[in-house]
């Protein structure tokens, strides 16, 4: 997880770092595992507890960011009061769930602030880049899981509904997305799957034609 997440977290942070914030990456134990803050800002962090190696589950910290999106296994926004503890009550944090190569919760994606003059314009702008962030780093992680097979897109406009197909024409992975498509649990793909079958399958919607997809990234 944290090698496929380099080059996410990096670009999320030249995003916000420059206005005060502090990207970090927690395992699915609500622990910190990589994070990216300027150099400016690491000791109000440390502070904070906003490092790695502290626990920011929801059993030691209550409501709060990461443990409570692990916790609820969706993406969230936990602003200043809304937190358990009064001394996390100064944090707003934004945090997305990251999913392994078998659609299993592997931890989350988080941004973090102590400024008090967000707006929920500035929230919203911050909950969508974690977000993709987040997803980018699950298809990283998905092709280096597979590094022999062939990683396809499914024919849909989600660029994020990938399936790795053996040299047999066999599907032996799916991402998240892909398998809420194929109606498919998290874990091991026990049934035999021809990825043919996905595309050659007369009910299938056409593959969206160039505007279509561009109509869909900008939504």
């Amino acid at each position: 997880l944290i090698r496929s997440a380099q080059a996410s977290l990096d670009q999320l942070f030249l995003a916000v770092g420059s206005s005060g914030y502090c990207v970090l990456l927690a395992n699915q134990k609500g622990i910190p595992v990589e994070r990216r803050s300027a150099a400016g800002d690491d000791a109000t962090f440390q502070r904070w507890g906003l490092w790695t190696g502290n626990v920011w589950s929801e059993q030691v910290e209550g409501t709060n960011g990461i443990g409570t999106c692990l916790a609820e296994s969706r993406a969230l926004t936990i602003h200043l009061d809304q937190h358990f503890h009064s001394r996390n009550t100064l944090l707003s944090c934004t945090t997305a769930p990251v999913y392994d190569h078998e659609g299993q919760l592997a931890g989350a994606l988080d941004v973090s602030s102590c400024r008090a003059d967000l707006t929920e314009g500035v929230l919203h702008l911050i909950a969508t880049a974690v977000g993709d962030a987040a997803r980018r780093i699950e298809a990283e992680a998905f092709r280096l899981a597979y590094p022999q097979a062939r990683i396809m897109l499914l024919p849909v406009a989600d660029t994020t509904a990938l399936i790795a197909v053996d040299r047999h024409d066999l599907v032996i992975g799916a991402t998240r997305t892909a398998r809420a498509m194929l109606d498919l649990p998290p874990g091991p793909i026990s049934r035999p799957i021809f990825a043919r079958d996905l595309y050659d399958a007369p009910e299938r919607p056409a593959v969206p034609a160039l505007a279509d997809a561009e109509r869909s990234a900008l939504q």
